[in-house]
């Protein structure tokens, strides 16, 4: 890492007006702690890193120690603060003693912490220093991180607390250097020093609304006594049952999944023609098996080969930073990207996990919402199970979400799985065997609000979603109701049954080739838009609806091969001129 300079200079964009808001509180507090509570991508980071390059500059401390929780988010802190002029270590390890003399300071982890806390008091008394806790609540995942966490920065000269979502702990676990109240209910809420939430984000323009594309379905399973029970997502059913409908519409063996990728892939086709051209996906799964699992269907119905991030991969951390970086349309995941990740292209999360506490949701969420021009919006695609669409409705309340217990407890309960072999009201999940699922478009739910298809669109229409502020949830709805029966048909093409005859294999291999075919294409026809676009200087919309105009057919999400490589093949002698 270069060395930094000596004073430490803000670098980057202007400070967002509640980033100038929360410094000024901090300096009229003027206090040892602060707790900050930004809603995720508000730029909790670029708040920090400004507050240390003050401290640092006007001589309060001489030193910056930042506490994360994994260790991709320190090489993504380390990274931040070098831009600000900061030098931070993101690799000191435990058994090397003091600081480089040349860097302001360090990056760390709350396990690392936990592991050593003398090595890190003694660093911090070492200095006057300041020690950034980013998402604090971290600190409550057991006791002895907490512990820890006391031990190792109580001499600290200012310390900063940061997190995206308020929460309540019980008395017997409070976590160090935050301020509580009663919440009423025997417990305590921690009280911010400054707070912004994501109804106030949104109205500013700091994040990306978010619409929530509900998917229903039928799901069949045996049960122990051999059963075969079938039953809607949304039906009028027990919690059980609704659960395992839930479980079984994300097994990899069914079609309820390709479905939802089919038309999510297609949102993203339409996001990136609509001025975003490196606009991705997120696709979050419960575990390692299903995330291989469902990696391989995305890339059978897109013909892109996603990245896949599993927390026991090494080249993890590395592998989302390219992501991130790079334009590939799709990650699969499994916890990875959650709190403190950015990658701001992402525009589109796929919920296909069986986790359903508001303070994953409202992590996992967070990762997509992150606003870079005026505009641009988000999309999600869930099951339409009761669990997940009260914690989508409740998305712009302000709430203080409750901690899990210590992880010695049960480190489960922050994600809240559905459990494989619980048996409910009538036995079901015990012994259950996935035999199928399909997927249909359901609603829209935008602003807490739930909206059905009840309007007609044209081909304009379609060609335009997307773009910013032209399409509203109710056309959005419309548009996702208009294409489910393509979806279905492209789920469907990319699976082979067992027992198909020769001529039904032969088919099905002709239409995952044609849908390979017609998504190389589009790409092919994004980029040279845009290649087109930056040479005239007129916007990709325009751009694209001049090819519709020479090229006549449908829109480009529904056009055969032929219509494609016509409209391909004009764009290059176009760009060739």
């Amino acid at each position: 890492m270069t060395a930094p300079l000596t004073r430490p200079q803000h670098a980057g964009r202007p400070l967002r007006a509640w980033q100038r808001e929360a410094l000024a509180a901090y300096r009229e507090a003027a206090a040892v702690d602060f707790l900050v509570t930004a809603t995720p991508g508000a730029g909790k980071t670029a708040f920090a890193l400004s507050l240390a390059a003050e401290l640092l500059e006007t001589r309060v401390v001489d030193r910056v120690i930042v506490v994360c929780p994994t260790d991709h988010l320190r090489t993504q802190w380390a990274e931040a603060a070098l831009a600000a002029g900061i030098g931070l270590d993101p690799t000191l390890p435990n058994n090397v003693g003091p600081v480089r003399p040349d860097l302001h300071g360090y990056v760390t982890t709350y396990a690392q912490v936990a592991a050593r806390p003398a090595i890190h008091e003694a660093r911090t008394r070492a200095k006057r220093t300041l020690v950034v806790l980013d998402e604090v609540h971290h600190a409550g995942d057991g006791l002895s991180w907490g512990e820890a966490v006391a031990h190792a920065f109580d001499g600290a000269k200012r310390r900063l607390c940061l997190t995206g979502t308020p929460f309540r702990t019980r008395p017997d676990e409070r976590i160090p250097f935050v301020r509580y109240e009663p919440d009423g209910e025997g417990g305590l809420a921690s009280t911010a020093d400054y707070g912004y939430g994501y109804r106030e984000a949104l109205r500013d323009g700091v994040v990306r609304p978010v619409v929530f594309a509900a998917y229903t379905g039928v799901s069949r399973w045996r049960n122990s006594a051999g059963e075969v029970i079938s039953a809607s997502l949304t039906g009028e059913s027990t919690k059980s049952v609704e659960a395992t409908a839930w479980r079984t519409a994300l097994d990899p063996g069914g079609e309820w999944v390709p479905h939802v990728i089919a038309a999510m892939d297609e949102r993203i086709t339409h996001l990136r023609e609509a001025g975003m051209p490196d606009a991705a996906g997120l696709v979050l799964a419960s575990d390692q098996d299903d995330a291989r699992a469902y990696a391989a269907i995305v890339k059978r119905v897109t013909g892109s080969k996603p990245a896949l991030i599993l927390s026991d991969d090494p080249k993890a951390s590395r592998k989302i930073s390219e992501f991130a970086s790079g334009t590939a349309r799709f990650a699969v995941c499994v916890r990875m990207i959650s709190e403190g990740v950015d990658v701001p292209r992402a525009a589109c999360l796929a919920w296909m996990t069986s986790y359903r506490t508001p303070l994953f949701f409202a992590q996992a969420v967070g990762r997509v919402v992150r606003s870079r021009r005026p505009g641009e919006s988000a999309t999600v695609f869930l099951p339409a199970v009761r669990p997940l669409l009260a914690l989508a409705a409740e998305l712009e309340s302000e709430r203080n979400h409750v901690l899990p217990p210590p992880a010695s407890v049960n480190e489960d309960e922050l994600y809240d799985p559905l459990p494989p072999d619980e048996a409910g009201d009538e036995g079901e999940a015990t012994g259950w065997q996935a035999l199928g699922a399909e997927a249909e478009f359901a609603h829209v739910l935008h602003g807490g609000r739930a909206v059905v298809a009840s309007l007609e669109l044209t081909g304009e229409d379609e060609d335009y979603l997307g773009l910013p502020g032209l399409l509203s949830a109710e056309q959005t709805a419309a548009l996702l109701a208009r294409r489910d029966t393509e979806h279905r048909k492209r789920a469907s093409s990319t699976r082979v049954d067992e027992v198909a005859t020769d001529a039904e294999v032969e088919q099905a291999e002709l239409d995952a080739r044609s849908w390979r075919a017609a998504g190389d294409l589009r790409r092919e026809i994004n980029s040279l838009v845009g290649q087109l676009a930056a040479r005239t200087g007129a916007p990709h919309g325009a751009v694209h609806a001049r090819v519709r105009k020479e090229v006549p057919g449908p829109p480009s999400a529904a056009a055969a091969v032929e219509v494609l490589a016509a409209r391909r093949d004009w764009l290059l002698e176009q760009t060739v001129r």
